[in-house]
């Protein structure tokens, strides 16, 4: 896991399960995001190393604090930018898609600005 975007995937990945299923685990985010259990592993090593995450002995990862407030934020602009995006015309397929990449590259006032936008668009 080499960049901040990975890290900030595993992390909205693992909050969308805990929503989803409540507990999570390894095999489960191998299995969300088609990767194979190692590279998870690794991956949930070096984000549990940064404070993200803590991992029980039993197996169970879950959010910190701080973890949370990171994929809160990544898990936020996906689905705005997502949406905004379906408003736009863009099928929901390729929306997502798109807000999936553009969530980890966006600067902060860009997606304030988008967001104010779309709330306007949403209440007319």
């Amino acid at each position: 896991m080499k960049t901040k975007e990975s890290q900030e995937n595993y992390l909205e990945t693992i909050l969308i399960l805990q929503k989803r299923k409540g507990n999570v685990r390894s095999i489960d985010i191998a299995n969300e995001l088609d990767f194979s259990r190692p590279s998870v592993s690794r991956a949930i090593k070096l984000i549990k190393e940064k404070g993200y995450v803590t991992v029980d002995e039993s197996g169970l990862i879950k959010l910190t604090e701080e973890g949370m407030k990171v994929a809160s934020a990544v898990y936020e602009k996906h689905i705005t930018l997502g949406k905004f995006l379906i408003t736009l015309g863009v099928e929901e397929r390729i929306a997502m898609e798109d807000a999936c990449r553009m969530e980890h590259v966006i600067s902060k006032d860009s997606f304030e600005k988008i967001k104010e936008h779309a709330k306007k668009c949403m209440e007319n």
